[in-house]
């Protein structure tokens, strides 16, 4: 076993040795792997983001019901006593105009504009949580309310959510596609990276193949050359989403105090990082596994 992890630890050291004998094009591997990766990577933090934006947002589906702009007290009363009876409806808050006034100004930072009006646009409603979440149920219900009498208008406000929704899984495909094709490029580009390499190594392979070395014994350096590539490159792309993020947040922070609001773009968690950095190693273990398997392969068939 001590044997074993010895040969690996020199492995690993040689392979580093040549990456830095060989500095300007390790660095200029890194960079494209990185920029490569930095691009689905950009795009998946922004998904992830926008999602988590959403979730916090949508609390439940829920229903707004504005009543008339000459609905009174009485009509007030009887529709709440309607909706305490409806068996679709698990609970509801009634809001009054004046309130929402007050609520719209406070939470906007538009107190000057709202002391301007003469007088108050808003109208009474209701929000309503229904006790069934299920599209059908919803809509039926919201249908139900438009024929009431003093109901002016009946918005499903979990609508938006199923529409960002769907947004989020058209977005999560296209992430996943722009990151096969270029995970396809980065294993070409380790592959043609580790063929160079083999090529200037190749009397030596052919020399260690006659005196018996085996062939994962020939194929371990190389492989860490690649995988150690892919690493760097993960690393590279992380770092320049992170920088990414960063600036988008300083723009961001005028952008929110102008609004009287507190948001932010969070960059990878930990988990998401680690897997990042593994996906990155793996592809460029593949590239170099097909680039030496290719070689080893032609020089088994003379």
């Amino acid at each position: 076993m001590k044997t074993w992890l010895s040969q690996h630890r020199y492995t690993v050291a040689e392979a580093l040795a040549k990456l830095a004998g060989a500095r300007a094009a390790s660095l200029l591997n890194v960079a494209v792997i990185g920029i490569a990766l930095s691009l689905p990577l950009g795009l998946y933090v922004a998904i992830v983001n926008v999602q988590d934006f959403s979730g916090r947002l949508n609390s439940g589906p829920q229903l707004s019901v504005f009543l008339a702009r000459d609905a009174g007290k009485e009509d007030i009363a009887r529709i709440e006593n309607h909706l305490r009876q409806h068996a679709a409806v698990r609970k509801f808050t009634f809001v009054a105009r004046n309130e929402a006034l007050r609520d719209l100004s406070a939470s906007t930072g538009l107190a000057d504009v709202v002391d301007s009006l003469a007088h108050n646009p808003l109208p009474d409603a209701f929000v309503i949580d229904a006790t069934d979440g299920s599209p059908q149920t919803l809509e039926a219900l919201r249908d139900e309310l438009r024929r009431w009498p003093k109901i002016a208008h009946v918005q499903l406000d979990s609508d938006w959510a199923r529409r960002l929704e769907a947004a989020i899984r058209l977005g999560k495909l296209a992430v996943l596609m722009l990151a096969a094709l270029l995970s396809f490029a980065l294993v070409a580009i380790t592959f043609n990276t580790i063929r160079l390499q083999i090529l200037t190594r190749r009397e030596e392979i052919e020399v260690a193949k006659l005196i018996g070395a085996t062939n994962p014994f020939i194929r371990r350096p190389f492989l860490y050359s690649g995988a150690l590539q892919g690493l760097a490159g993960g690393g590279a792309a992380w770092v320049i989403t992170a920088a990414c993020v960063e600036l988008f947040n300083r723009g961001l922070a005028d952008l929110a105090r102008l609004y009287a609001a507190e948001f932010h773009v969070r960059h990878l968690g930990l988990a998401d990082s680690l897997s990042l950095l593994a996906f990155s190693a793996l592809l460029g273990w593949l590239g170099a596994w097909l680039s030496v398997s290719r070689h080893l392969w032609q020089i088994d068939a003379r």
